[in-house]
């Protein structure tokens, strides 16, 4: 027998294409969970570029308006279904949901749960959720860098990058890193060699640090750079597309950058030159989905032990209500700030 509660969501809801004072509050009543479900109270969320894309009806697997957003959460366990131990009740977790997290609770399945050590707070957490796992599939699992190797992350200081950035550098890994100048003091706190992302030379300047080739290059902003990207390793080396930020802001067909992307990327790893191009998918292989499950719990848990150790420092912008998820939204948006936008539960909230 699970736990029986009567739950009120606040949800803030993504009606449209819509300016970032045009979310829509909403509340409504839970369902009871059915049988391997839970209900998660959010302690803490987050913005990352997916809802910056999925406000503009950019991403590339968003459902149709309306709906809420939310890429991925952490919270506290209120109720239990049936076949869920009850003792999960009061216990914290994170999950990656890709959209319904914008929420002051949600009903989620417990396999997708993942534990969170008690020596780590909400924040940190959130901070690291899918963005540590993001950083840390595609250093580990993706690519083939060595202790001694060398390679460039495109936006370091962003959610993604500052941590990808930390998870090498850990591993002996010298990082270049791109972004604004207000943010190289801090890269280079991290262990990163900054270089201006508004520099028409910076590829030029990144040639230059690494004049033998990199091992990897992890490319977040497609369009026209990634070529440079390509051109910018060495014989061996991996390049990681992860991301269509160039085409944000474009009006069309927001499925067809990404195909233009896959298109080329294939394209290369055809030519014989040692060198290979991949496109990072954090939802590859969720048709098999336990084992889907079994890599993020096993990923994650990985991330969170770093983060409790002290060895990655979590990389918080700024931390607002729920009910203030626009400014939230707005502030990621702007591209000023290192580390992600944290959303959390509304005062007072029981």
């Amino acid at each position: 027998m699970g736990t029986t509660t009567v739950t009120t969501a606040t949800e803030v809801v993504l009606p449209g294409k819509v300016e970032v004072t045009g979310l829509e509050i909403r509340t409504r009543t839970l369902p009871a969970p059915a049988a391997g479900q839970v209900v998660l109270s959010m302690d803490a969320t987050g913005v990352s570029f997916a809802e910056q894309q999925m406000r503009l009806g950019k991403y590339f697997s968003q459902p149709p308006f309306p709906f809420v957003p939310g890429y991925d959460v952490v919270g506290t366990v209120t109720a239990t279904g049936p076949d869920v131990d009850p003792a999960l009740t009061g216990r914290r977790f994170a999950a990656v949901t890709k959209v319904g997290s914008w929420a002051s609770a949600q009903v989620l399945a417990a396999a997708d749960l993942v534990a969170v050590p008690d020596g780590v707070s909400a924040a940190a957490a959130e901070t690291v959720a899918v963005n540590g796992v993001t950083a840390w599939q595609m250093l580990h699992r993706n690519t083939t860098v060595r202790a001694g190797g060398t390679i460039v992350v495109l936006g370091a200081n962003g959610g993604v990058g500052s941590t990808l950035a930390q998870l090498a550098r850990h591993a002996g890994i010298t990082v270049l890193g791109t972004a604004s100048p207000r943010h190289h003091a801090a890269l280079r706190e991290l262990g990163v060699t900054p270089v201006d992302y508004h520099d028409p030379e910076m590829y030029r300047k990144l040639r230059e640090l690494a004049p033998d080739g990199v091992d990897a290059v992890f490319d977040h902003v497609g369009g026209a750079g990634v070529a440079d990207s390509w051109r910018l390793l060495r014989r061996g080396g991996t390049l990681v597309s992860y991301g269509t930020a160039a085409s944000k802001d474009t009006e069309g067909n927001s499925q067809l950058p990404v195909l233009r992307l896959f298109a080329r990327l294939a394209l290369w790893n055809l030519l014989p030159n040692g060198k290979s191009a991949r496109f990072y998918n954090f939802w590859a292989g969720k048709r098999r989905l336990n084992t889907f499950r079994a890599r993020l719990r096993e990923d994650l848990t990985q991330v969170l032990r770093l983060v409790e150790s002290g060895v990655l420092r979590p990389q918080i912008a700024a931390e607002f209500p729920l009910s203030d998820a626009g400014a939230a939204l707005a502030l990621a948006e702007s591209r000023t700030v290192a580390g992600k936008v944290v959303i959390v539960a509304d005062p007072g909230r029981p």
